[in-house]
């Protein structure tokens, strides 16, 4: 799950770690407010959707004065921010955060990530942050740091890092009380990608997380209420959260096959062999080894919902899953709506002489397949059929 850069930055302050004052609004009168109120000279407007490269995208505007602030609240409000992170569609705008702006003397990079190869938390930093860091890390990959840590970290950890950073003398303290509020924060929130792009070392010598970015774990979201009631379903693919509120894994992608799998590797198979048959698969859906009939029901209401879908393809290798449940599942999706794409079933397993046999006396028109390689055949051929 992720969240908002205010919304990161208020569950970091609360770790200690230094950030802008700032305020959110949704409408032009009420950033100029908000501006006035948090005083000086200099504001910064920054658009907030869940995506990175906002600032090359024009979502970040820096402004001095209150007629400023307003104009660009007025441009951004409403608008459709494309960046590198949201795709060709891009994102709309519904609020922005508005800081003070600072006297900035430096930036940098400080990221920290679950390193499943180490099996533990790592920290990545860069002392050249700010929007290019994605080049820095291709064109100069010694300029990135990865710094494994335990449960904590040390202050022989700290005192590394700020050294590759090149700070110095009361500085590397400061950074030491931030990696320490950082790691704090990632393990209490149980958060998978904390990142600091930038974060910077002002003129007054004070290190401050201009911008954060946070994503937590979803499987661990049911012991953590707070961090749960920060989700905006309106940054969500409108099919991914439908999906979620029925514990179904289902990712959106672009193409015209939609799929119903159990098992995430036979998942991942289903999709490379349609892709090897020339078509693109429309989502990833495992719907999992505890699935109910109300779960698949669902799956198939979200697939015959998708517009795009030119045939729908279901690959079910039954082991805990029953064949007869999913058979079930496409019975009823089908007794609320017409079944307007072409419908591909694999069974095997499980209850699956059953299944069948329900599909069979509900008089739906299926096309079966005896194997995979058939079923992707059945589903592309269908595709061109609908072209």
């Amino acid at each position: 799950m992720n969240v908002h850069e205010y919304q990161a930055k208020q569950v970091l302050a609360g770790f200690g770690v230094a950030v802008p004052q700032g305020a959110l609004a949704k409408t032009a009168s009420e950033a100029r407010r908000e501006a006035e109120s948090l005083g000086g000279d200099v504001w910064v407007v920054k658009a907030q959707i869940h995506a990175g490269g906002r600032g090359k995208a024009g979502g970040v505007r820096l402004c001095r004065s209150l007629d400023e602030v307003e104009q660009a609240v007025e441009d951004l409000i409403g608008s459709t921010l494309v960046t590198k992170q949201t795709g060709d569609s891009g994102k709309l705008v519904s609020k922005v955060w508005i800081e003070q702006g600072l006297n900035i003397a430096k930036e940098f990079y400080v990221s920290l990530l679950i390193d499943r190869q180490r099996e533990c938390i790592s920290f990545m930093l860069s002392p050249d942050g700010g929007m290019d860091i994605e080049k820095v890390a291709a064109d100069t990959p010694e300029r990135i740091m990865h710094i494994p840590v335990a449960a904590e970290v040390t202050r022989e950890n700290s005192m590394q890092m700020a050294s590759f950073l090149g700070l110095q003398g009361g500085q590397v303290e400061s950074f030491s009380k931030l990696t320490t509020g950082l790691c704090k924060a990632f393990q209490a929130k149980d958060v998978s990608l904390l990142e600091l792009n930038p974060l910077v070392l002002t003129a007054e010598g004070k290190l401050i997380a201009l911008d954060a970015k946070m994503a937590f774990d979803d499987n661990a979201l049911y012991r953590q209420e707070e961090m749960r009631a920060l989700r905006d379903v309106d940054e969500e693919d409108a099919l991914e959260a439908e999906a979620a509120a029925f514990g179904l894994n289902y990712i959106s992608l672009d193409g015209s096959i939609g799929c119903m799998v159990n098992g995430a590797g036979l998942a991942m198979a289903t999709m490379d062999i349609i892709q090897l048959k020339g078509e693109k698969p429309a989502n990833f859906l495992d719907v999992g080894g505890g699935v109910t009939e109300e779960t698949v029901t669902e799956g198939f209401r979200l697939l015959f919902g998708n517009e795009h879908l030119k045939a729908i393809l279901v690959n079910i290798f039954g082991g805990i899953v029953r064949c007869d449940i999913i058979a079930q599942g496409l019975i009823n999706a089908v007794s609320e709506g017409a079944m307007r794409v072409p419908v591909i079933l694999r069974l095997v397993g499980t209850h699956e002489e059953d299944g069948k046999r329900l599909i069979h006396e509900a008089g739906i028109n299926v096309r079966w397949a005896h194997d995979l390689d058939e079923a992707a055949e059945f589903a592309a051929a269908a595709v061109r059929e609908a072209v």
